[in-house]
């Protein structure tokens, strides 16, 4: 099996083009066409993980960090991310990673957060804009539920849980066929008048090419008029952390305890007990603290994430708890996303999850 061909099935559920501006998940060795027939899961790549993957003939080690983030000048093994990425050319192993894409998606690292958290009713606490854009496309009557049709079945028309979603406005449209032209209706040289539906969808950027693809597939004109229009309207289903609801309201300690369990965390750095009950849960998996006025504005109980500053407990308030779990301990589970993505696309893929622990941080 080619890699590139495991990056098509991470493209499909966390499109690489929803990753952050400072990030670099992606290949981090090898080419799109070199061919792999097992991979290793981790979260972190290290020289252990590498060995790990010698050991169990892996030929590609997908991981959520990225072992690169900036470029080297030098490789000469000073630096824990050389020695891993030296042992891992020097055996042809290729390193691909799906990080903040991941964080991104709905169904990503903090949707299984808030799975392991038993959170119900979970939505994207930040959602993103700028992602959406508007497809009008003008088509002759009579094809026009084949237009439909592509551009549903593309992956357009898709609002909150709602799917299939388009205007139709139905009106005349004029063309006049030039002399190089096969035209479908009208004569060469003549203006002629068709009665035509403008199709408008709705459509993320991520998925542009295929839905234009498509359309164009499925639209019988030599040359087809469409307009696409960037929306200011939030993705409800791509964005920064998550926000969900306990079944029922709990204690503060009492949930921190069973945070505590359900992350195997050795300890949880938190603010001030605010005395209230929790009930609705914010979270971020990773460094979140950017995201802790969304938590409060989305009427949270309490704010888990991790990599907290001292100077951010100040700013917490009585009516918001904030809890630091640890920055490996919120995204542990990346790695039953990571295996669930590719096991359920490709059946016939070795897989393994690797079992070294490469949480870098001790509790004495």
């Amino acid at each position: 099996m080619k890699l590139k061909e495991i990056i098509s099935v991470f493209e499909e559920a966390a499109p690489f083009s929803l990753q952050e501006s400072y990030d670099n998940s992606g290949i981090q060795f090898g080419n799109p066409e070199d061919e792999v027939s097992k991979g290793l899961i981790c979260l972190d790549i290290t020289e252990k993980v590498v060995d790990e993957a010698i050991e169990n003939r892996c030929d590609l080690i997908i991981s959520h960090h990225p072992l690169l983030f900036k470029g080297i000048k030098q490789l000469t093994g000073q630096h824990y991310t050389q020695k891993a990425l030296i042992k891992a050319i020097k055996h042809d192993i290729c390193l691909l990673s799906v990080h903040t894409n991941l964080d991104s998606v709905m169904h990503g690292v903090n949707h299984k957060l808030a799975q392991k958290m038993g959170l119900n009713n979970i939505r994207v606490l930040q959602p993103r804009k700028g992602l959406l854009k508007k497809l009008v496309v003008f088509c002759p009557v009579v094809h026009a539920e084949k237009v439909r049709n592509a551009l549903f079945k593309a992956g357009a028309g898709v609002i909150g849980d709602y799917d299939c979603c388009s205007y139709n406005l139905d009106g005349q449209g004029t063309f006049r066929a030039g002399d190089n032209t096969q035209p479908f209706v009208g004569e060469k040289g003549q203006v002629h008048f068709e009665e035509e539906f403008r199709i408008e969808t709705i459509l993320p950027s991520y998925l542009e090419k295929n839905v234009i693809k498509a359309m164009i597939e499925a639209h019988p004109y030599e040359e087809v008029a469409y307009d696409l229009y960037p929306l200011d309207n939030a993705f409800e289903k791509t964005g920064m952390g998550m926000v969900g609801d306990l079944p029922e309201p709990e204690n503060e300690n009492f949930f921190l305890q069973k945070l505590k369990t359900a992350l195997n965390a050795h300890g949880i750095r938190h603010s001030p007990l605010t005395g209230n009950q929790v009930k609705k849960v914010a979270l971020c998996g990773g460094s979140g603290s950017f995201l802790r006025d969304s938590a409060m504005a989305a009427g949270a109980d309490i704010f888990v994430t991790a990599d907290l500053k001292y100077h951010d407990f100040f700013d917490a308030t009585d009516r918001m708890l904030l809890a630091d779990v640890g920055h490996y301990e919120s995204e542990q589970f990346t790695s039953e996303i990571l295996y669930e993505i590719v096991s359920k696309k490709i059946t016939t893929f070795a897989l393994q999850i690797s079992g070294i622990n490469t949480n870098p941080v001790r509790y004495f």
